[in-house]
């Protein structure tokens, strides 16, 4: 722990994808220690036949090609998700492509999906399943190479290639850092996609849960149509949301004009109203995971409020530090029973009853 305390003042000296890159390195090193387990049965929740042991997961963008996996799960995250990865390794947009809005606890990025690939992934993913913490639940998320001819088909190739070892998987349609991506949200794409996807996890074995990511940049007819191809298709989940293009006029972070999607602080609010509508869009039918501007027990209990089974963290890390899982849990905890919830699922939208 007091290593954490030492490592973050000093990560924040370096470049943002710097810090990034070395609070990886010392993560797939071991350098730093596991957080305490947790003991509050609350916390513990069932979903598509997972057991979790808490509902706060990392949300993909961190570990983009599933080095860490096993110490991240040991910092107190009760799931962890990995990617956005593509068939085709891609070195992402030119850098500078980082940026910290220290002045209102945000980040935006225009990254750019890069990564290493299915196969350098699907490696890493053996051997992770192979080793004491094979069990953890580890997510993947699917994205497309920027230059693919056939997008439905990256999609399709990654649930072929990396289904067999996800505990679920994620369909990105929501990147603003890909070109013509999120028009992949459109009734008529998404539609395809999302069949094709799920005709390809059904011929599967182990047949993990299919997942879609959104954007919060999305009008209410929009938001109805994600809902009514989501209960067409018959996907497992949707994870709302990705990072945003808006930008608020709060934010007052000299930066607060870089290109790409922004997320932290000031995503909260706009994220929350998109899972509450959605929640009430899929009749509490379809599981929810919330993510976007989380960084404390009484944003991810709101999330559980207005609808989320599940919520993720990621920006609020770069202020938090590494224990900030164990953190919101502890808080989380506390604030479920001091309601009378036994549960973390007795509480997923009661504020909509």
């Amino acid at each position: 722990m007091r290593f954490a305390e030492r490592l973050m003042p000093l990560l924040h000296r370096f470049q943002p994808e710097t810090a990034h890159n070395l609070a990886l390195m010392a993560l797939e090193r071991g350098l730093l220690p596991a957080a305490p387990p947790l003991r509050r049965l609350v916390l513990n929740t069932r979903l598509w036949g997972l057991a979790f042991d808490n509902p706060v997961g990392l949300a993909a963008g961190f570990d983009k090609d599933g080095r860490a996996p096993a110490a991240l799960l040991g910092l107190g995250f009760g799931f962890v998700e990995v990617g956005s990865i593509t068939p085709k390794p891609q070195p992402g947009n030119p850098k500078p492509r980082l940026f910290r809005l220290d002045a209102d606890r945000a980040v935006i990025n225009r990254m750019g999906f890069n990564n290493g690939g299915h196969a350098a992934m699907a490696d890493r993913l053996d051997r992770f399943r192979a080793g004491p913490q094979g069990r953890g639940i580890v997510g993947v998320n699917l994205g497309r190479n920027k230059d693919a001819e056939d997008e439905v088909r990256d999609y399709v190739q990654g649930v072929e290639r990396l289904g067999p070892m996800a505990s679920y998987l994620v369909v990105n349609v929501s990147s603003p850092n890909t070109p013509g991506l999120r028009t992949l949200q459109d009734r008529g794409p998404l539609t395809a996609l999302l069949s094709a996807v799920k005709t390809a996890r059904d011929g599967l074995a182990n047949r993990p849960p299919l997942l879609v990511k959104i954007a919060p940049d999305l009008a209410r007819a929009d938001l109805e149509d994600i809902a009514g191809v989501a209960a067409d298709v018959g996907i497992d989940g949707i994870i709302a949301t990705n990072t945003t293009i808006a930008r608020p006029d709060t934010l007052r972070d000299p930066q607060k004009g870089e290109t790409g999607g922004l997320s932290g602080a000031p995503l909260r609010d706009a994220s929350q109203s998109v899972l509450f509508d959605l929640y009430q869009l899929v009749g509490g039918e379809i599981p929810l995971i919330g993510v976007g501007g989380i960084a404390s027990g009484a944003d991810a209990y709101a999330r559980i409020r207005a609808g989320a089974s599940l919520v993720q963290v990621y920006s609020a890390l770069v202020y938090g530090g590494p224990y900030l899982a164990a953190r919101i849990n502890e808080e989380l905890a506390d604030l479920l029973e001091a309601d009378g919830f036994a549960s973390v699922a007795d509480a997923v939208g009661v504020d909509h009853r």
